[in-house]
């Protein structure tokens, strides 16, 4: 399913114009406070008119201001998602739940209570109040109530940015499922590094109302420039692998990848899973010859193929591992030392112990990819 913007729209003093075509399982709307994304995923919502263009979703047009067109926000048959669940106080966890059907007619339907209570985890909460419920609970919940609307369109706007870190890793696995599992497009709102690396398909990087750049998130992850300044540290190469085995005499986990074997700290989940890891560049160190007597176990041969000037003293060096990209941030003074220049074979290595639970998360499916 594709989702088309095309829209340009003055909101005082701010300038709206946006342009892409997605057809990624989710698509983040990324960048930093301001840039315009809770104004696009309005529009795309129904809830702003835009000035000028289109919107289009699976074939569907919504907008177009040419044609005159603009289909009402309850017609859209899109769900969304609020940094606040907006749940209904008054009534219980199931009532919530099904408050989501009323809006779509039930020969439309096609999401079933109780698949969608499983797919969540909620089902120990279908007789509480709201105000039982911690704010990862709710956010399920509201999640819930928006796929019981059948909705052909998921919006999500900064769906954990009011959760502290604790209840975002608790609820991060469930919208992998939801990506993974209910083949419903997302568009995503968010301004973390590790949300979108973890879990979108493709990025859209917004900056002061304008696309930046767009593409699939491996390829935006590596452009540290694009990153909001406070978050550039968290930027790097994000890399789709799958489990080769488990070390269980040393709680690890092998992963394969084009760039060869990686070891993280042990993974529940079956060989053969897909899983998506995130190496930081600040994680990286460089080897002009293969360590030996090292602590780290993650060695990964490359060329170095891109070498641009960072903030500071620091330079960015982009290695080819056989087809995979990582990428380190590392000293001009340390450069200097290794003489580094393009096409120069090099070593890669991280440590095991960077691939903490933000940098680990479910793969996509390899439909996901054609």
């Amino acid at each position: 399913m594709t989702v088309l913007v095309n829209i340009r729209h003055q909101l005082e003093s701010f300038a709206l114009d946006v342009r892409f075509e997605s057809a990624g399982r989710l698509t983040a709307l990324f960048g930093p406070s301001g840039s315009g994304k809770t104004t696009l995923i309005n529009m795309i919502a129904g809830l702003i008119r835009p000035d000028k263009g289109r919107i289009e979703v699976d074939g569907r047009m919504l907008v177009d201001t040419d044609a005159g067109t603009f289909v009402p926000k309850h017609k859209r048959r899109i769900g969304m998602v609020f940094q606040d669940a907006r749940l209904f106080p008054h009534m219980s966890v199931a009532s919530n739940l099904r408050y989501g059907r009323w809006f779509t007619p039930a020969a439309q339907r096609y999401a079933d209570m109780s698949a969608v209570v499983e797919l969540l985890g909620i089902g120990a909460l279908l007789e509480r109040r709201p105000a039982k419920l911690s704010g990862g609970e709710k956010q399920r919940v509201a999640i819930g109530r928006a796929l019981l609307a059948s909705p052909k369109l998921l919006l999500m706007d900064e769906p954990l940015a009011s959760l502290d870190e604790a209840r975002k890793a608790e609820i991060l696995p469930y919208i992998e499922r939801l990506r993974d599992e209910m083949k419903i497009p997302i568009v995503y709102v968010s301004h973390s590094v590790a949300e979108v690396a973890r879990l979108s398909s493709d990025v859209v990087v917004l900056a002061r109302g304008k696309v930046a750049a767009y593409g699939p998130t491996g390829a935006i992850m590596q452009r540290l420039d694009l990153l909001p300044a406070e978050e550039r540290a968290e930027g790097g190469a994000v890399l789709d692998t799958r489990v080769i085995s488990h070390d269980e005499a040393f709680g690890m986990t092998v992963l394969g990848s084009p760039a060869g074997e990686i070891r993280v700290p042990r993974l529940a989940i079956a060989v053969g899973a897909p899983v998506r890891i995130r190496i930081r560049a600040r994680d990286v160190m460089i080897a002009t010859e293969r360590p030996a007597g090292l602590s780290a176990l993650n060695i990964l041969s490359g060329t170095v193929m891109a070498i641009k000037p960072g903030e500071g003293p620091a330079v960015e060096v982009g290695i080819d591992c056989n087809g995979a990209i990582v990428i380190a941030r590392i000293t001009e003074q340390s450069r200097h030392a290794l003489g580094l220049q393009l096409g120069r074979q090099v070593f890669a290595v991280i440590k095991t112990v960077s691939f903490d639970r933000a940098n680990t998360g479910a793969g996509l499916p390899v439909e996901a990819d054609a």
